[in-house]
């Protein structure tokens, strides 16, 4: 069999990581002089990281994330009170792999969303299903789920992935139902999947924007004793971006 019918074989099976590296592959075993094994492993190796990148870059999608948050890209020169290490324990997923939440405190513009969205990507890219959602989107899609009599099926989309991230909780007062949907939600997950969220509140003051004390009671208590929380404080790293931005005009 030919090169090409091999090439078309491949095209009709859908073995996109053997027909990307079969030509190259054949030239180094010819120059190198593998044996069958090798040949083949190489075009297995190839095939696996193929569909491993594949499947990563569905789950990216299904996420709703950024792609551009990365701990790669995280500009430790801006003037904030995270440290590398507190960064690199969040990097390394272990909070994650243990079902434990992560809370993200901190004013606007420090990065509490550009570090839980890198988290989520390195959630996808380590075989993580990820959830990302803005609270104030939560609450519309709760409503609209009520509406049309889907509320459960919309809880169940919540509750299954490995991670689900919760962005700017507390930009508003709950009602009692939205605050008891998000104690349901956050009691299912509390079962080996990790929740992220982001907010400018300390859980102390999570009672503002809770109104009924049982329920706020049931989430802090959720929360508090289990979770990881992160308190950053510094200037807004939009501010220094601009500032650098400003800087590298003048320079020219």
């Amino acid at each position: 069999m030919g090169t090409v019918q091999v090439k078309n074989l491949m095209s009709e099976m859908k073995l996109g990581g053997m027909f990307g590296v079969l030509e190259k592959t054949l030239a180094d075993a010819t120059t190198s002089g593998w044996g069958h094994a090798e040949f083949l492993d190489v075009l297995l190796q190839a095939e696996n990281d193929h569909r491993k990148h594949k499947k990563a870059e569905s789950r990216i999608k299904a996420s709703k994330l950024r792609r551009q948050a990365s701990f790669e890209d995280f500009d430790y020169t801006a003037k904030r009170n995270i440290t590398k290490t507190q960064v690199r324990e969040i990097e390394s997923l272990n909070w994650c792999e243990q079902g434990r939440p992560l809370i993200l405190i901190g004013q606007t513009g420090v990065g509490k969303t550009y570090i839980a969205q890198a988290a989520g990507l390195r959630a996808c890219l380590s075989g993580k299903s990820v959830m990302f959602m803005s609270v104030s989107t939560l609450l519309e899609n709760q409503v609209l789920a009520r509406s049309t009599n889907s509320y459960l099926k919309f809880r169940e989309k919540l509750t299954k992935p490995d991670l689900l991230i919760l962005d700017d909780f507390g930009m508003r007062k709950f009602t009692s139902m939205e605050a008891e949907d998000l104690r349901e939600i956050l009691e299912e997950r509390s079962y080996g999947k990790s929740t992220v969220i982001t907010t400018q509140l300390p859980l102390e003051h999570w009672p503002e924007v809770l109104p009924d004390p049982v329920i706020a009671d049931a989430i802090i208590d959720r929360l508090d004793g289990l979770s990881i929380q992160v308190k950053i404080t510094g200037e807004s790293y939009r501010k220094v971006k601009a500032k650098k931005l400003d800087s590298k005009k003048e320079e020219k």
